[in-house]
């Protein structure tokens, strides 16, 4: 074997876990972690933070290597997706396991260092996370488990701060809408699949029920996940910076749903990439400036 070859298998691994789309679960815990840090003393535990980015990423990489060893044949029979690396052999599914036994690792011992409770309940988020690829095979709702399963991030980071059950509603508030928010633009993105899945038998809402109303019923999630942005800033108090970024996302939204239209997908990239990685960015941002000025976060 070359010297090379660990760095190629690493790096296939990468793009096949698509890493850099941690950018959407991370900002929510990020806020979770900082408001929970403000109700507790004011100050930033910088180790805390490492220890839930570390969680959050082991996580998240655990779940989309399964995903992606689950899925390799409905990924092979899909001209969209033919091209990804179990399929084409740039990736083994040795080494695809390999990579998720570490990230479950990782896991794991990130959620021993931040507390017990985050141990405990650890199994419960990697089934959720493990169980999602399965759910289009039995129901044209796997929207909804990948919505669940997305909730863990903001509630597991609370509970990483707080280690305790008491007092988490604006978390579960928070969890809440991001998993409507990516339940959301997952109906969006699973528009594409429509008529593939039909052919081979894969459970959407599209495939079920139609683009047109997998659309517009994308737009009423992200109603309620406003809502439920709104609901979180006023449960801990939020002020006007976090307005401003509600605002933003308000825009984001509106742009991500009026560029993708039932006999128009071709945007649909821009609307899951471009307009949903600026939701989190934004609103974390806003949150700080927020947290920092008017409730007293200090590092």
């Amino acid at each position: 074997m070359s010297t090379t070859a660990p760095t190629r298998a690493l790096t296939g691994f990468l793009r096949l876990v698509t890493i850099e789309h941690s950018v959407f679960a991370l900002p929510f815990a990020y806020l979770a972690a900082l408001t929970a840090m403000v109700r507790q003393d004011g100050h930033v535990d910088w180790l805390k933070v490492v220890l839930i980015t570390v969680a959050m990423v082991g996580a998240r990489t655990f779940a989309m290597a399964v995903n992606r060893i689950i899925d390799r044949g409905i990924d092979a029979r899909n001209p969209r997706t033919a091209q990804r690396e179990l399929v084409t052999g740039a990736v083994s599914v040795r080494t695809a396991w390999i990579g998720a036994a570490v990230a479950l690792g990782v896991f794991l011992v990130a959620a021993a260092a931040l507390n017990p409770l985050c141990l405990t309940l650890a199994p419960l988020a990697l089934v959720l996370l493990a169980g999602y690829p399965y759910a289009k095979r039995f129901t044209n709702w796997p929207h909804a488990v990948l919505g669940l399963a997305q909730m863990v991030g903001p509630v597991g980071a609370w509970l990483g701060v707080t280690a305790t059950l008491s007092g988490s509603g604006p978390a579960w508030v928070l969890g809440l809408a991001v998993g409507l928010w990516i339940g959301g633009f997952d109906l969006i993105y699973a528009c594409q699949d429509a008529e593939v899945d039909r052919r081979i038998g894969v459970h959407s809402v599209p495939a079920r029920y139609g683009v047109a109303f997998a659309l517009n019923l994308s737009i009423a999630a992200h109603v309620v996940t406003f809502a439920l942005f709104i609901w979180f800033g006023a449960l801990v108090g939020l002020g006007w910076p976090w307005w401003v970024g509600l605002v933003l996302t308000a825009a984001a939204f509106v742009y991500e749903h009026a560029i993708v239209k039932p006999n128009d997908l071709s945007r649909v990239n821009r609307a899951f990439f471009t307009a949903n990685g600026f939701v989190g960015i934004a609103l974390l941002v806003f949150a700080v400036i927020d947290l920092t000025l008017r409730l007293g976060l200090r590092a």
